[in-house]
């Protein structure tokens, strides 16, 4: 199971919205109190999952592709569709 902003401000001793502020850099946030949440995150591996963090900011990379009713083979076939699907 992937290491959370929970798991890490557990186990630094702080809040969530602190590690969170750590990952951002935000200035309000001590030295000495942003070096022992990145130690922790270190410790831990804690790797920022960035579909979270796009949820936060309301943002996506996803793109939608809508293609006419075709069955799979007709579909996955034809090299016009994979071109779209790949650029």
């Amino acid at each position: 199971m992937a290491i959370t902003v929970k798991d890490v401000a557990k186990k630094a001793g702080v809040a969530t919205s602190t590690v969170s502020r750590v990952i951002n850099d935000h200035p309000s946030i001590s030295e000495s109190t942003k070096k022992k949440v990145r130690k922790v995150m270190d410790d831990l591996g804690y790797v920022p999952n960035m579909t979270a963090r796009n949820l936060g900011k309301r943002i996506s990379s996803a793109i939608g592709v809508i293609l006419p009713p075709l069955d799979s083979k007709e579909r996955l076939g034809n090299p016009f569709y994979l071109e779209i699907m790949e650029a």
